[in-house]
């Protein structure tokens, strides 16, 4: 028996294995010290800070839904991934050229920041660039993946597990690497560190495209040649397009409110659709698995908006306020969100094979029961890292075991809800409406990002430069919030129990439902 993960599977997978393990390396690596730069470089508060990265954040999840009608209808995957790789590789390096410190001084009293217009344009230019490369690259490859296996393939989900592991083997290695080298050798040795990895992964995919096999390649090649305008091609056309994407995006980062404003008016919009879209084009069956889809698809919203503090809140916490010298040495808190890809890649196989056995015994929790426990884990996550907080003497710092343990539960919810989340979309959509489905998606995550950012300013501290002004009432407030968080997420994971058995009633699990508009004909319970 091979000990090569990759034996028995195409060679292609390696490729695009190899590139999404450096485009998440490149991608966690620089949001590990997102918010460390704002506020200790740009000298931001937490307010604001917060902000940027909620609003961050949130357009990585909205871009890839323009990337993928491009990639879709026109490009391929193989042009959309360079294109977006390239933008990737653009922005990384520009945020090597960090400019210099922000100054703060009191003038009447007032806290003012001086800082230089010109690099942080250039700041927020490259955040626009990665914003935009992570839209055309992130559902494009592993739209790549799907493609190498047949249908009915046994490979297929074998092949899926092993790209997963390359998802997270990058995003556990990055903010280790990143974070060290920014705070043991400046900011440009972290964020230039994660730019060599998206060159790498950019490289790598060149190369490889041999390996294949003509899936990458553009759906009609001779509609990208057909002039549009001015002697100006489909192809550089869409080109264009991807640079108003960027200017589109420079311009929402600079004015943080509208990216809520925007997201909530898409949301209304879509809310509408689906609505119409479940009454009167749906039959009764469809109808009631579209209202299940919709509802969870909600909750993840609430989940997601916790789940993301990891970036903000919970990580400025860790630097502030966590006693996290260990045999001497002390971890940088941007090394620590590592944690969750660690975690991921300790506990999933674990999962698998306890969702495989109970399924075998008959009593694998429904998708709605899953994501009960999900949230519920959720909120068990904060309530613990507020009562560690709690029994942690005046003047001491948190003890590294309860920001580990709020990490850890935060995975295991997240373990009953990612998978479980995709999963169900895509059995339980109408097959003709399963693209627009996963755009909801990831509008719902882009909202949950956005949300996450507003919640982490609860916890925003007063200081001066990196210092806090009063310690003790910056732990008692972190107490408060991360409580209150917990309670919120209790009260959530109830309200879904309650609508538990209403939702399972609406997914027809005591029937087989025969349909063409479903894939394969038949919709398998979870």
């Amino acid at each position: 028996m091979s000990l090569n993960p990759f034996s028995g599977h195409p060679p292609g997978l390696v490729v695009c294995f190899s590139t999404e393990l450096w485009e998440r390396f490149s991608y966690y690596g620089m949001r590990a010290l997102l918010v460390f730069y704002l506020t200790q470089h740009f000298l931001y508060s937490d307010d604001e800070a917060f902000l940027i990265y909620g609003a961050y954040t949130a357009l990585v999840y909205l871009m890839p839904v323009f990337g993928g009608i491009f990639a879709d209808q026109f490009l391929g995957s193989r042009k959309a991934v360079t294109v977006g790789a390239i933008l990737m590789v653009i922005g990384q390096f520009g945020l090597t050229v960090t400019g210099p410190e922000a100054m703060e001084s009191v003038q009447d009293g007032a806290r003012v920041v001086e800082r230089s217009s010109v690099f942080l344009n250039g700041f927020f230019l490259s955040l626009a660039l990665i914003v935009t490369g992570v839209g055309f690259l992130k559902t494009n490859i592993s739209t790549v993946v799907g493609l190498l296996y047949g249908k009915n393939d046994p490979r297929r989900d074998g092949g899926f597990t092993i790209f997963y592991m390359g998802i997270n083997i990058g995003a556990a290695a990055a903010p280790l690497l990143t974070g060290w080298l920014a705070f043991e050798y400046g900011w440009s040795w972290g964020f230039g560190v994660a730019g060599v990895g998206m060159m790498a992964g950019l490289l790598g995919f060149l190369k490889g495209q041999k390996y294949l096999l003509g899936h990458a390649e553009p759906p009609d090649p001779d509609r990208l040649k057909h002039k549009v305008f001015a002697g100006i091609n489909v192809e550089w056309m869409i080109y264009s397009s991807s640079l108003l994407l960027v200017i589109f995006a420079w311009f929402m980062l600079q004015h943080q409110h509208l990216v809520g404003t925007l997201l909530s008016l898409i949301g209304i919009g879509v809310s509408g659709l689906i609505i119409w879209y479940a009454f009167f084009r749906c039959s009764p069956v469809e109808r009631d698995l579209l209202i299940v889809v919709s509802v969870l698809i909600l909750f993840t919203v609430s989940f997601w908006a916790f789940y993301e503090q990891m970036g903000s809140s919970l990580v400025l916490f860790a630097d502030r306020l966590v006693d996290r010298v260990v045999f001497g040495y002390e971890i940088p808190a941007a090394s620590l969100v590592s944690l969750p890809a660690i975690f991921v890649i300790l506990f999933a196989p674990l999962y698998s094979m306890m969702w495989f056995a109970l399924g075998k015994r008959g009593i694998e929790p429904q998708a709605p029961m899953k994501f009960v426990i999900a949230i519920a884990l959720l909120a068990l996550a904060f309530i613990a890292l507020a009562f560690g907080i709690g029994v942690t003497a005046a003047g001491e710092q948190v003890a590294l075991f309860w920001f580990v343990l709020n990490f850890l539960l935060l995975v295991l919810g997240e373990l009953c809800l990612a998978p479980v989340g995709m999963s169900m979309l895509t059995k339980l959509s109408p097959h003709r409406i399963v693209a627009m489905m996963m755009g909801v998606f990831l509008l719902a995550i882009s909202a949950s990002s956005f949300i996450s950012g507003l919640l982490a300013q609860l916890t925003s501290v007063e200081r001066v430069g990196e210092e806090l002004t009063d310690p003790a009432a910056a732990m008692s407030n972190y107490q408060d919030v991360f409580q209150m968080m917990g309670l919120i997420a209790i009260s959530v994971a109830v309200v879904l129990l309650i609508l538990s058995p209403l939702l399972k009633k609406l997914m027809h699990l005591d029937k087989s439902i025969e349909t063409e508009e479903y894939a394969g004909g038949v919709v398998e319970p979870e």
